[in-house]
């Protein structure tokens, strides 16, 4: 078995803190027809802010928290959340940096008014930092430990957000970040994170991928057949389910792989 080529630096490697980060809004069109709302009311209705929702709902609730002083929804995961799946879904590099950067802002703020028990508040912090940073390898680089602790605060405090997101993101860093001495990358930290994210959490397609590709930088021979078993799982899952925006991403790490393994296999031939 050929090991996975993964990065020495990742989507989901962090600057520590906020410097070098964006520090311009992404100014949006049409805001005029935006509904009426307020930071409270988008508070009690968070739950229907997320991958279905078109951009025009998420950029209108964006606008209403920018413009906001209310302290108790401002000390929560929201204004970090709705930055992230905005900017998941921006295909613009700059707008995307400058949405992720706000995210951080957001997060930042949250533990600031005393939001550092609040699990998702990590997450969202460190999965922000990870799109702002991601095409800054230096900087990247030398905030592996911020990274690394974030997570497991988050993993601490509620490791099932996101279906399992804590066990997959950290899991994930283990298995992309560079090694000892250069790094904190683990393959056997990795490959523990990953299949409890999979037995905790069977129900989303990332973690059965990140899990097969653990196994796949593994090495095992005898192992072949439960990478594609999982590979093909996480595909099926992406395929049926209601994963809104976050498909077209997904299924082009997806392909990535795909093509790693075939190359594999038509290298053995």
């Amino acid at each position: 078995m050929r090991r996975v080529r993964l990065p020495a630096v990742s989507m989901l490697v962090f600057l520590a803190g906020c410097a070098g980060l964006q520090k311009d809004h992404v100014q949006f069109d049409s805001l005029s027809d935006c509904p009426k709302q307020t930071a409270a009311t988008l508070a009690a209705q968070q739950g229907q802010l997320g991958p279905l929702s078109d951009h025009h709902s998420l950029e209108c609730a964006l606008t209403v928290l920018r413009n906001s002083q209310d302290p108790e929804v401002l000390r929560t995961s929201l204004g970090s959340r709705l930055c992230l799946h905005l900017a998941e879904r921006e295909v613009n590099p700059e707008k995307r940096e400058k949405l992720a950067a706000e995210g951080v802002r957001f997060a930042e703020a949250a533990l600031a008014q005393g939001g550092d028990d609040d699990g998702a508040v990590h997450y969202y912090l460190a999965a922000n930092l990870g799109l702002a940073v991601r095409e800054h390898i230096t900087l990247a680089a030398e905030s592996l430990g911020r990274l690394e602790n974030e997570m497991k605060r988050a993993l601490a405090l509620n490791p099932d957000i996101d279906y399992g997101g804590p066990l997959r993101l950290l899991g994930a860093l283990y298995l992309k970040a560079p090694a000892w001495p250069n790094g904190i990358g683990d393959l056997d930290k990795a490959l523990e994170l990953l299949e409890r994210a999979v037995k905790e959490h069977p129900g989303h397609p990332l973690n059965h991928l990140f899990y097969a590709q653990a196994l796949w930088h593994e090495g095992d021979e005898s192992r072949v057949g439960q990478v594609k078993e999982e590979f093909a799982l996480g595909e099926k899952l992406l395929a049926e389910g209601l994963w809104g925006y976050n498909k077209v991403p997904w299924k082009k790490e997806f392909d990535e792989f795909a093509q790693e393994i075939g190359a594999a296999d038509s290298s053995v031939q």
